[in-house]
């Protein structure tokens, strides 16, 4: 039986991908189809399924761009056809956005349908620039009205002798374009010339910006400091509280776009510290993991584990990618043998440990001979059997220092890194249209494929306030070759580490 499709109307939220509710979230885990309008976050998508199929809207005033119609149009297709599509709608679906107008013609073609509210730019836009809507001392009350209404419709016109009027606090959203004409309509009908105004551009997000003056000029300031849509303005005594609370702004790292390029599985973290901090993170990833080219090696290693003395993984990729592979042959964790493990990493260690295995050495260099050292600290390692377990392609350093000491070194590729050339979320073509301040590398993998992808040299000629920041000594070998110097090395050669060495060299 043909399954009955269902349409969801998600809230997105204002921009910060950390404000989408959790049903929002749920829901972007299933869908089949998702239909987004131009202002969401596109790193919402990383949520969903590889295979859905997604619909940007794009700018419907330039060529190529889908209506409103068009895009309702979709949306009734894929529904009729059966599948689970979630219409995707910057901030909350109700206000401001068609929402109701959406639900109205889905509720007519009795296509099933339901509402994920969403937060709204209207209080999210407000809170990340210190402006509390209310406040005991000065408001009990906001006021809410669109900047371009149809004044042509007697029902929706607005009435701004009526708007002048209304005490508390005002917010309007999508007024950038007639600015200038409805802030002389409110002074004309008697609000004071001199009340307080504040407006955010891209609010929530790291490329969050605002401007305060005054009624009277507030239009003239907007211009001259070039504020676009989207924007939402807020005005009464409130926005004066902006000066102590203006606490998003005041982040170390706000106002800095940072690239990183990890791959999409392990960029989480590291970029959502690095979104904590302030920063418009974009997220290209440059590497991908696949199998290796030779297998009968790994085959020889999961039949010999009980011969060996030690298991080195010198990255939590090489972690899951064994462990895959082990529990595809075995069933019991114990067949992993009486050897004792290595980890090359703090974030080694912890994948090790989520497994509930003992780490017995990590050293606190990454550096091969240093490695090598730590071991020899450890035991004696002559004719000790050691199997390493990582990337296809890796330094010699570590199993040559290994092996001078007399240890007896299976160098074992557990996975291949592969260049990432998708761009899910377009943060690959913002960097390469709108440059970037950082561009952070992880590993000298990450290096090798994204100067394939971008030209590297080239990238940093092009935008000249473009630095690079590496993660260690490797690393930075991999940027010297390609004939840069990056502008910071981690001392801790861990993303923590990285982050630490950003936030010295920003406040710098």
């Amino acid at each position: 039986m043909k399954s009955k499709g269902i349409v969801y109307l998600v809230g997105a939220g204002p921009g910060d991908a950390g404000l989408l509710t959790l049903r929002g979230a749920e829901l972007l885990r299933r869908a089949e189809v998702i239909i987004c309008d131009v202002l969401v976050n596109p790193e919402l998508l990383r949520l969903a399924p590889a295979d859905a199929e997604i619909i940007g809207r794009g700018n419907h005033k330039r060529a190529g761009g889908l209506s409103q119609e068009q895009l309702t149009e979709l949306m009734l297709v894929r529904a009729r056809a059966g599948k689970i599509v979630v219409r995707l709608k910057g901030g909350d679906p109700f206000i401001f956005g068609r929402g109701g107008e959406e639900a109205e013609t889905l509720a007519a073609e009795k296509i099933a349908f339901e509402v994920v509210p969403g937060v709204s730019s209207v209080v999210a836009a407000a809170n990340y620039a210190g402006i509390p809507l209310t406040h005991r001392e000065h408001c009990s009350s906001f006021t809410v009205f669109t900047g371009h209404s149809d004044s042509a419709d007697a029902l929706t016109a607005l009435r701004y002798e009526q708007i002048a009027k209304i005490p508390g606090t005002k917010i309007v959203l999508m007024g950038m374009d007639n600015l200038a004409d409805w802030t002389k309509s409110l002074i004309a009908h008697g609000m004071s010339p001199e009340t307080p105004v504040a407006i955010v551009h891209r609010g929530t997000t790291g490329r969050q910006k605002s401007i305060s003056g005054t009624l009277a000029n507030i239009a003239k300031l907007a211009t001259r400091e070039n504020i676009t849509p989207p924007a939402i303005t807020i005005l009464g005594d409130v926005v004066r509280l902006r000066e102590k609370l203006n606490w998003f702004e005041a982040k170390p790292l706000f106002g800095k776009r940072i690239v990183v390029t990890r791959r999409s599985e392990q960029a989480g973290t590291f970029a959502q510290r690095l979104a904590e901090l302030g920063a418009d993170v974009l997220e290209v990833p440059t590497i991908k993991l696949t199998h290796p080219t030779e297998r009968d090696a790994i085959i020889d290693c999961l039949l010999e584990l009980n011969s060996y003395d030690w298991l080195i993984f010198t990255s939590a990729n090489g972690v899951t990618a064994f462990f895959e592979m082990f529990f595809k042959r075995f069933q019991d964790l114990r067949d992993i043998g009486g050897a004792r493990i290595a980890a090359v990493g703090p974030a080694t260690a912890a994948k090790l440990r989520e497994l509930h295995l003992q780490v017995d050495l990590q050293p606190e260099e990454f550096i091969g001979k240093k490695i090598a050292e730590a071991f020899k600290k450890y035991q004696d390692i002559d004719n000790v059997k050691m199997c390493l377990l990582r990337a296809e392609v890796a330094n010699k350093d570590l199993p040559d220092a290994l092996q001078e000491m007399g240890a007896i070194v299976d160098d074992i590729a557990i996975y291949k890194t592969v260049a990432e050339t998708e761009d899910r979320t377009g943060a690959a073509a913002r960097l390469a249209q709108e440059g970037a301040d950082w561009v952070t590398f992880t590993s000298s993998s990450t290096v090798e494929h994204f100067h394939t992808r971008f030209d590297l040299p080239k990238l940093v000629k092009q935008f000249p306030r473009l630095k690079l920041a590496s993660i260690g000594p490797e690393t930075t070998k991999a940027i010297a070759a390609r004939g840069l110097k990056p502008a910071l090395e981690a001392k801790e050669y861990t993303t923590e580490g990285l982050i630490s060495a950003l936030l010295k060299a920003e406040k710098a």
